[in-house]
């Protein structure tokens, strides 16, 4: 199992890191009054509709292999889809279908992985109740810490470096 002593708090953490994001970026930019007018948000969907549209969101998990652990570190992060590809998921994701998934353009920007704009990826429907899982696009661009991080994993002291980081954030 993963645990380290934590250099920030002191604290022993327990269990491979999992940070996630309450919100996607383009819904947590929003003032109280347009997100009450354009908005919808729950634990695993959200929507904006604006001038132009809607915009449509599903809760995933990205997920990067640390180096001798059996558990991943976890990212949950929202993923845009298209209105189709989003509500095929709505009809489907209590009874998914195996093998499923859509594209989607990841919507949280991690300061620990910096990139700008959304980072293409797949989204692929998980059995059994679990989130989506989100596999990155390789090569756009290919020198993506994050893309290098989750095709090859990190090391046990990258994954504390980077929880302490994360969990620690100013």
């Amino acid at each position: 199992m993963f645990a380290f002593k934590c250099t920030c708090c002191g604290e022993i953490h327990e269990g491979s890191p999992s940070i996630g994001y309450r919100m996607p970026d383009q819904y947590a930019c929003l003032s109280d009054e347009q997100r009450e007018a354009m908005g919808t948000i729950d634990s695993d969907l959200c929507t904006i509709t604006h001038a132009e549209g809607t915009d449509y969101f599903i809760r995933a998990v990205l997920e990067v292999p640390i180096h001798g652990v059996d558990d991943p570190f976890l990212w949950g992060v929202w993923v845009s889809l298209s209105e189709k590809s989003f509500k095929r998921y709505v009809e489907t994701c209590q009874a998914p279908v195996d093998g499923d998934g859509f594209f989607g353009w990841v919507c949280n920007a991690i300061p620990i992985y910096p990139y700008e704009g959304s980072r293409p990826a797949d989204v692929l429907v998980q059995l059994g109740g679990h989130r989506p899982k989100v596999v990155l696009h390789r090569g756009t661009p290919e020198d993506d810490p994050l893309v290098i991080d989750q095709v090859h994993g990190i090391s046990v002291s990258r994954a504390q470096q980077i929880a302490e980081r994360a969990l620690h954030a100013a």
